[in-house]
């Protein structure tokens, strides 16, 4: 059966199992779904229905005799466990070559270049949890005016500055030049705005934080959608991570509230194509918090969200569940984790199939493709 709209939600973060190479990433062990399901917050009946706890090597939950939706565990392809590498195969682009990341900061020459065309001067410039480092560089960024510069163990450029101290524009402005320092052999996939308010010892990050992504380096299934001439939508942080490219409509999202709201509005609209949700929080707000009981409790939330938005699907959509990387809150980083991720798949009236292990996020990219373009 052929679909006239497709909705693929990406649950960032929600991986289901460490990946036969996860040691190498410093991830043996990790398992998202698991951490969540142990926590007394979980409860998801529809993903269950759906078949979540029947895919390939999970191991927790009852797994139901005949799931509703079709599904399998994706593998990932590429050399990375980031945002911007996981929706990049998503939509057919394999990244062969890890991004840069920076253990030991960014290059004096690339600081003293940040630096010089802010006019301000840098702070911390190491890898470093984001709530901490507010915590601990907040107050002399009050006094001096200087911005705090951090990364992770992802390919990212963060800048923390306080509200009062330096406006959201003029820190999306300090993005955008950083965006064009970073380039060639320090490409970071992200340069991201972190801005906080508050007083020391209560600093709070808002959520006026933005990425600045690179381009893909590549046609991704959104080029290929938009120039077929099909809809592409995208709602949350979807089209910052693909710069803009291959979307006809945006719809920008603080939190996985207002996605979900979105989404769910989207469905009375009349379009033909894509629409594409990235739900953010469970890897912002829980999984680099470590938050395992908030994670949980944001899947619960998730799961009621999707009972009512199937209900409401016509006859000629498609909904897609999915993952681009983990972010196991149980273990002691707070970083991304490299593990398989789910691929839940329903319509009305449609047979389910078990996909078994897929190799390449690109299944999904391929399988919207398929149905809107054909082979």
């Amino acid at each position: 059966m052929k679909f006239n709209r497709t909705f693929l939600i990406v649950l960032d973060s929600f991986g289901i199992g460490e990946m036969p190479d996860a040691k190498d990433f410093g991830d043996e062990g990790s398992n998202t779904l698991k951490a969540v399901f142990n926590s007394k917050e979980f409860n998801a009946p529809n993903l269950q229905k759906l078949g979540l706890f029947n895919i390939d090597g999970v191991e927790v939950g009852e797994k139901v005799k005949h799931p509703t939706a079709s599904f399998a565990r994706l593998q990932e392809k590429s050399k990375g466990k980031d945002t911007t590498t996981g929706h990049w195969e998503l939509c057919t682009v394999i990244s062969h070559k890890p991004m840069p990341t920076y253990p030991d900061g960014f290059p004096k020459e690339i600081i003293d270049e940040f630096s010089k065309k802010t006019g301000r001067g840098v702070l911390c410039n190491k890898p470093y949890s984001g709530t901490q480092v507010i915590a601990d560089y907040g107050e002399k960024h009050l006094k001096t005016g200087d911005l705090i510069v951090y990364t992770s163990a992802d390919s990212v450029f963060q800048i923390a500055a306080h509200e009062d101290i330096v406006p959201t524009d003029t820190l999306y402005e300090y993005c955008r030049i950083a965006r064009k320092i970073l380039a060639g052999e320090h490409a970071v996939g992200r340069v991201i705005a972190r801005p906080f308010t508050g007083e020391s010892g209560s600093f709070k990050r808002t959520e006026n934080r933005h990425d600045f992504s690179l381009l893909p380096p590549s046609e991704t299934t959104l080029d290929r959608l938009e120039n077929a001439g099909f809809d592409v939508i995208s709602v949350g942080k979807i089209y910052d991570i693909f710069a803009g490219k291959g979307i006809t409509e945006k719809h920008i999202t603080k939190n996985n509230s207002q996605g979900m709201a979105k989404t769910k509005e989207l469905l009375n609209k009349d379009f033909c194509g894509l629409c594409f949700t990235n739900l953010v929080d469970f890897d912002m707000v829980y999984g680099h918090r470590n938050d395992t009981d908030g994670y949980a409790k944001a899947i619960s939330e998730f799961d009621r969200f999707l009972g009512e938005f199937i209900e409401e699907m016509g006859e000629n959509d498609l909904l897609i569940v999915t993952a681009d990387h983990g972010c196991d809150p149980s273990t002691e980083s707070t970083d991304h984790s490299r593990e398989y991720v789910p691929f839940i798949a329903y319509a009305h009236n449609e047979l389910p199939q078990n996909f078994g292990t897929v190799e390449g996020f690109d299944f999904v990219g391929r399988m919207i493709e398929n149905n809107f373009i054909g082979d």
